[in-house]
């Protein structure tokens, strides 16, 4: 499988160019689904997007604290609560953290795959949708309903691989 775009940033990336890529992108789908993307929403997806790693709700709330007065977390929860939603944030389970997707077209019961680099926190996402077909279908077949299939697969990046 080639995949159309690199998992992982290459450590000389245009960051702001793909800062600027997800915030429209963020735009274009809260356009399409008449949902408003408000000034607080998009300052918590920039605070996610100021880097290619998960953070937790109140490093959430640190980030934009340089730029703003600092919000309540109920705030951030709530605008953390509508970006997952419309398929713009995850929430990686093992880290209890949130990351933004960076423009992959899903909502929020899509099948997830993030690779989580145990060195220096980058998290990758793959596509997983032959693999969750399949686990879906298993799971229906055993008479449950499945809602949210993610998979979290530890290792090493190959950035990090590279400079071992």
């Amino acid at each position: 499988m080639t995949l159309a775009k690199p998992t992982f940033p290459t450590p000389d990336h245009d960051h702001g160019r793909c800062t600027a890529d997800a915030l429209a992108h963020a735009e274009a789908v809260c356009e399409q689904r008449a949902q408003k993307f408000t000034p607080i929403r998009r300052q918590v997806l920039g605070a996610l997007l100021s880097s290619h790693r998960p953070l937790g709700a109140y490093e959430v709330i640190d980030e934009l604290a340089k730029s703003m007065p600092r919000p309540a977390p109920i705030t951030v929860y709530r605008a953390l609560d509508f970006l997952m939603a419309n398929g713009l944030v995850h929430r990686i389970e093992s880290r209890n953290a949130y990351l933004a997707c960076a423009a992959h077209d899903h909502d929020a019961t899509s099948a997830v795959a993030f690779l989580i680099c145990e060195r220096c926190g980058l998290v990758g996402e793959i596509p997983s949708g032959s693999f969750a077909r399949e686990l879906n279908a298993a799971a229906r077949a055993s008479g449950f309903a499945p809602k949210l299939s993610v998979v979290e697969i530890a290792g090493v990046c190959t950035h990090c691989q590279k400079t071992s």
